[in-house]
């Protein structure tokens, strides 16, 4: 049956897999709306979580440590990430690593099967590599869920590259990814461009148990809350502009210190995150992620602030150069900043840059078009040795990172620019 923007459906009575990760919540958002996307074109979705396709406690061990390290050591994010970007042995690397779940996915993808989408890179380097020797019959499609491209992010092996802006997909191409369309962001419907009533929302708010009157900043770290978040609030609230309004997530004791503090309003797990964007009058974000395109689709003016490392640096600058937000340097610009965004000055700009963004094709339609031939087996496992040698080169891997030196483990806070003299928000305990 026909797909919107004039893409076919392909076969629509098979089954695509969608293989996300539960490293915070960007990769299931991006994977749950597709899969949605895909069910009313008619396929059948099998959605799985890559960390559990890894053998053994590897998945929940890799989820606890990238937690730990941007709580307690973000530098060494910054420094891995960065250093797998600027050397592709490194990645390569990581991507023979990451090839112990191709066990899980050649499971995962047999009978019936009609394409596989990542939306996590370390998926996508395992996808691509069984393109490429034959292990994956039918077509892998990665969705680059960033709006800046880390290195592995692109594969080969991989048929298509799906980017959310011209800007992801000149890095993308850069890197040499083939198959490369830009389409629109996988957002819910609930996030929809919608004209925002100027003032107070009084019903809305109600249910948050938010002030019915002032002006409201909500401030988003993602499903973990890491980074600068206190220090983000206090400076909104001593800007004496907007309350802010901190969504915690599953960081607890963010909640509870916020909380105790009564700095601003903190607000722990929420489900109705369009409800709330609807209550709101500006967002300051510190990774680029997800729920920075759900704010924009909701129409709310957006600004980038205390980035988290690695990615939150790189997608800031992407989104900037994209016309999509601004980031201010320290707490005078964000001041100066959120005056403009509480003003209107910022909404115009971000508005028709936004309209852009979402014109572009519907990245389910795309993926559909792509369906090839259902799969009728499993292919070739992975070799016993090589499962054992993954498992040796991580633990030394591990080894050499734990005795780099000291320098690259500082826990001290990271912001979109450096600014001296400022003081890190104290870690939760």
């Amino acid at each position: 049956m026909p797909g919107r923007d004039g893409y076919a459906s392909g076969t629509a009575d098979g089954r695509i897999v969608i293989i996300s990760a539960s490293i915070g919540a960007g990769h299931d958002g991006v994977a749950a709306e597709l899969a949605r996307r895909l069910i009313g074109l008619g396929f059948r979705v099998d959605r799985r979580d890559f960390l559990d396709l890894l053998p053994g406690p590897l998945g929940r061990l890799l989820r606890r440590a990238y937690a730990l390290e941007l709580k307690h050591a973000p530098s060494t994010w910054d420094w891995l990430y960065t250093q797998l970007d600027r050397h592709p042995w490194m990645s390569d690397v990581a991507a023979w690593l990451s090839g112990m779940a191709s066990g899980g996915i050649r499971r995962i993808t047999g009978d019936g099967c009609v394409a596989v989408v990542s939306t996590y890179p370390l998926a996508s380097q395992v996808l691509g590599s069984m393109r490429q020797s034959g292990r994956l019959s039918v077509p892998a499609v990665t969705y680059l869920c960033d709006f800046s491209v880390h290195r592995l992010w692109v594969h080969p092996g991989i048929d298509g590259h799906l980017a959310v802006h011209k800007v992801a997909a000149g890095q993308a191409e850069a890197l040499g990814a083939k198959g490369l369309v830009v389409i629109s962001p996988a957002v819910a419907p609930a996030f929809g461009l919608v004209s925002r009533t100027p003032g107070p929302r009084p019903g809305v708010r109600e249910r948050f148990g938010l002030p019915a009157q002032g002006e409201l900043a909500l401030i988003l770290a993602g499903s973990w809350a890491v980074g600068d978040v206190e220090l983000t609030a206090r400076e909104v609230l001593s800007s004496g502009l907007a309350t802010p309004v901190v969504v915690c997530g599953r960081n607890t004791a963010l909640y509870e210190r916020l909380t105790r503090l009564g700095i601003g309003i903190a607000l722990g797990w929420v489900d109705d995150m369009a409800g709330l964007l609807g209550a709101v009058d500006v967002v300051v974000h510190n990774a680029g992620g997800l729920s920075c395109l759900e704010a924009l689709a909701t129409e709310v003016p957006v600004l980038v602030y205390r980035c988290i490392p690695g990615h939150g640096h790189t997608n800031a600058a992407a989104l900037v150069e994209a016309g999509l937000t601004v980031t201010p340097a320290n707490p005078q610009e964000l001041a100066t900043m959120l005056a403009a965004a509480l003003d209107g000055g910022l909404i115009g700009e971000q508005r028709a840059a936004t309209a852009e963004l979402y014109a572009a094709p519907d990245p389910a339609a795309v993926v559909a078009s792509m369906a090839g031939t259902p799969s009728t087996g499993r292919g070739r496992s992975i070799p016993v040795w090589r499962m054992v040698a993954s498992v040796v080169a991580l633990a030394l891997a591990s080894l050499w990172v734990a005795n780099s030196g000291s320098s690259i483990f500082s826990p001290e806070g990271y912001q979109c620019q450096p600014e001296p003299g400022v003081a890190a928000a104290p870690q939760p305990k």
